[in-house]
């Protein structure tokens, strides 16, 4: 549901008549700035939420209360100064971040309406950590399905009904985050709730912890969010005018292709984290054993299964947002290229996300900084040897790298913790 909230706008707005095509690329320019906005829900859902699933294993409720609490708040002030930033700063970033003359005014448009719901994206998605972390996955689930549901309906109605194009898009958007936002608040108030949702004045020992653990996180989001608006930017400098936008249109196509991966595999780790932050702070690495065992066998199927699916039929998902053969025939390349070593990445999302709920965020941030430099170089360097398209080699090439390397840290410091020989003394609030 969650690739599905993500991509249905891509959808909708690459099928608009005449103009298509030139507007999938402005929203593929915003598509990085949107995730970049997110992030900063990662940065306090996650940190507090680790942190707020350990005091639970410890039976410390008080304390989980308290990170709760100090979550919320923090997220709430952080988002109404993107919100004003991002609103002050959109045209200047736009232009940089690959938006040409063509396709600005589509980015804008969609870029001014999204921006002003900033509030309600980081609150559903942040706080959706903590219903989860409880010990209610479905209620969590049902937050992204909320949105997403009404997101799908509203699409066609603003953007074909209502003529609204992009802007429809974007609003579309924006009301399903504030539905979403409504059901999350909603929820954590529920006396079913072991810890209910509270506002504090913020603490600034509780918000250096959260934020400590969080990190990890937010900066893999967040720098996910700068190479992909590096790569637009790339493109569209070494495509020209001629290529540029349709190299552009190609590499929205394939991110939105990538999240059908990255979605599910998030999802996996992400789930796996309160039951390893709750058993860390319970003393049973017997059970965090078992649960890495299944995460990694869980990883390894999907991508394997997705690897065949992407080498035999991803025309049939290209052909969801254009009919423009050309476009077609680059972004299917692109599809082939990007996913040439997702089954060695799935090894280092399991090892990043595990590393983060043992609190271990220095060693998880460094893994996942040290594929992100790679990609990002590599993005910037490719074109310069060969041609414009060769960028999308970066991704498999970090990717491999990456994941080798993160596995040579599995055996070599991880295993510890696997044994047991890590302590609750690591994490204090």
């Amino acid at each position: 549901m969650n690739v599905l909230y993500s991509i249905v706008d891509r959808i909708y707005v690459g099928n608009i008549p005449v103009t298509g095509a030139d507007a999938l690329a402005g929203v593929g320019v915003c598509a990085p700035i949107v995730t970049l906005l997110s992030s900063f829900g990662t940065l306090f859902g996650v940190g507090g939420s680790v942190l707020f699933s350990v005091r639970l294993g410890a039976g410390d409720e008080k304390g989980a209360k308290r990170i709760l609490a100090n979550s919320f708040t923090m997220m709430i002030l952080t988002a109404v100064a993107l919100t004003v930033v991002f609103l002050l700063t959109k045209d200047q970033l736009l232009n940089w971040f690959g938006a040409s003359e063509i396709t600005f005014p589509y980015a804008n448009t969609y870029m001014t309406i999204y921006t002003a719901g900033t509030v309600f994206a980081l609150i559903s998605m942040g706080m959706n950590f903590f219903i989860t972390a409880q010990g209610f996955p479905m209620l969590g689930m049902t937050t992204t399905l909320i949105g997403a549901v009404i997101n799908i309906v509203l699409d066609p109605v603003f953007i074909f009904l209502f003529d609204m194009d992009v802007a429809g898009a974007a609003l579309a958007t924006v009301i399903a985050q504030m539905s979403s936002c409504a059901f999350v608040l909603l929820t954590l108030r529920r006396k079913k709730m072991r810890v209910p949702l509270g506002v504090v004045k913020p603490e600034a020992s509780v918000g250096k912890q959260i934020a400590k653990i969080g990190f990890s996180p937010f900066m893999i989001s967040a720098t996910d969010s700068i190479i992909i608006i590096a790569l637009n930017a790339v493109l569209q400098f070494y495509g020209g005018p001629e290529n540029g936008d349709a190299l552009v249109t190609a590499a929205t196509i394939v991110q939105s292709y990538m999240l059908l991966i990255t979605s599910p595999m998030l999802g996996i780790t992400s789930g796996s984290q309160p039951l390893i932050s709750y058993n860390y702070g319970a003393n049973r690495p017997d059970r965090i054993r078992k649960t890495f065992f299944w995460v990694f066998m869980l990883c390894f199927c999907f991508t394997a299964t997705m690897f065949l699916i992407s080498r035999i039929m991803p025309q049939y998902f290209v052909r969801i947002f254009t009919d423009n053969p050309e476009y077609g025939e680059l972004a299917v390349w692109g599809i082939r290229t990007f996913t040439l070593m997702i089954v060695p990445l799935s090894f280092q999302y399991v090892i990043v996300d595990g590393l983060t709920a043992l609190g271990m965020t220095r060693i998880a941030l460094t893994m996942s900084m040290i594929r992100k430099s790679l990609y990002f170089g590599l993005t910037c360097v490719l074109p310069m040897i060969f041609v414009a398209k060769n960028a999308f080699y970066a991704e498999p090439l970090a990717d491999g790298t990456a994941a080798a390397l993160s596995c040579v840290v599995f055996f070599f410091i991880y295993r510890k913790y696997l044994r047991g020989e890590g302590g609750l003394k690591d994490i204090k609030i």
